[in-house]
């Protein structure tokens, strides 16, 4: 617990987020910067834009309610101290992603219209199954929906979107790249408290199972409807013609430029799917295959 203590603790927090890599940010970001000149003028990259950020505020959203939903659930004051900077991080990200969306030009008054608009089906089915578990103060399904599957998800769509965006937005790379730092911290926690909790009740490890299982489907449909609305081969053109040479780049050993979406799909789907089985592995919770949809 000792070790838990110092890792977890609001000090080393203070140090190593807002005093560490966030310092001197706003928003996440260098000050000064912005939304590069194509994707606010051209239309086709602005709504793909919005549409994609919509998606991680309706994420972050999910995560706010259920960090802060945990706290009192919490067996130990260690455990409610760390959840309460957790809360801070997603709140943190609920605003950046938001203030992403003013930069792309959607008005302040017409914020939750757009979310209501772009938000995907099956990420607030997937958002719904976690926060069933809060609301009835699960304490340890909870912290498995959230630092484990939300947060294990996030992490790996995170690393793919900073990559997909080094090159031609460092204004939003650098924002992921916070947020990135986070999501680590906050997949540690979730591995490194739950695994003890999970040999104290073992009991819940049906009932966490399903949980992951439906989880991971809504994250799959998620993907499927995302990917299924990918450019067409003429718009990946454009973009090309867009963004040149900036708009080429690798993740995970593929060009994500020139694959195929559905490649893309598949990798993503598989790349965060390994990271559960291994990290549920660690907590002694055994990973349950989704139905693909």
């Amino acid at each position: 617990m000792a070790d838990f203590l110092s890792a977890y603790s609001i000090q080393y927090w203070l140090e190593s987020c807002p005093q560490g890599y966030l310092d001197g940010t706003e928003y996440g970001h260098a000050p000064g910067e912005k939304e590069p000149d194509p994707f606010v003028s051209d239309p086709m990259l602005r709504e793909r834009a919005i549409q994609s950020t919509v998606q991680l505020v309706v994420g972050e959203r999910c995560a706010l309610a259920a960090s802060s939903g945990l706290i009192n659930a919490a067996p130990d004051e260690a455990s409610k101290r760390y959840l309460a900077t957790q809360t801070l991080d997603e709140a943190r990200h609920v605003e950046i992603f938001t203030q992403r969306l003013y930069d792309l030009g959607v008005p302040k008054s017409d914020l939750e219209s757009v979310i209501r608009e772009h938000a995907n089906p099956n990420l607030v089915k997937f958002a719904e199954v976690l926060l069933e578990k809060v609301d009835r103060k699960d304490f340890v399904a909870g912290v498995v929906g959230q630092n484990i599957v939300l947060e294990g998800m996030a992490f790996t769509v995170f690393e793919m979107m900073h990559a997909m965006n080094q090159k031609v937005n460092k204004k939003f790379a650098h924002t992921l790249s916070g947020t990135i730092a986070d999501e680590r911290r906050h997949v540690g926690f979730g591995e490194n408290r739950i695994g003890s909790l999970i040999q104290q009740h073992p009991e819940k490890k049906p009932e966490i199972e399903r949980m992951q299982r439906d989880m991971s489907y809504f994250m799959l449909a998620t993907f499927a409807d995302a990917f299924r609305k990918a450019p067409s081969e003429e718009e990946r053109a454009r973009i090309r013609a867009e963004l040149g040479e900036r708009g080429d780049v690798e993740w995970q050993g593929k060009s994500l430029a020139s694959v195929d979406p559905s490649e893309i799909e598949a990798l993503l789907a598989d790349t965060v799917l390994k990271e559960f089985k291994l990290r549920l592995g660690r907590v002694g919770i055994e990973y349950q295959s989704p139905v693909r949809p």
